[in-house]
């Protein structure tokens, strides 16, 4: 089964691109494979960041309101941690 795959020019410095050519040698690996998931790893953690700053985004506008804390579930906590507590000092 082919895989439909397109193909990136990336111009690289002189120094990058020798230690990419070194690491490939080193791994004896193709560069363009190490380059490939170089690029496929940085996107992995710029989509991360995203994520967490969506979800933080998300934290500070519910600050406060019944989406931060359902109070059933708050007592509901409390009750399970004060009886845990007893049960724990006989």
């Amino acid at each position: 089964m082919a895989i439909n795959q397109k193909n990136l020019h990336v111009p690289l410095s002189e120094n990058l691109y020798s230690r990419l050519r070194e690491t490939a040698d080193l791994t004896q690996r193709p560069a363009t494979e190490l380059a490939r998931e170089a690029i496929q790893t940085w996107l992995e953690i710029k989509e991360r960041e995203a994520l967490r700053e969506k979800i933080q985004e998300y934290a500070m506008k519910a600050a406060g309101t019944l989406d931060d804390l359902d109070p059933d579930l708050e007592e509901a906590a409390i009750e399970h941690l004060t009886s845990s507590r007893k049960r724990r000092r006989k």
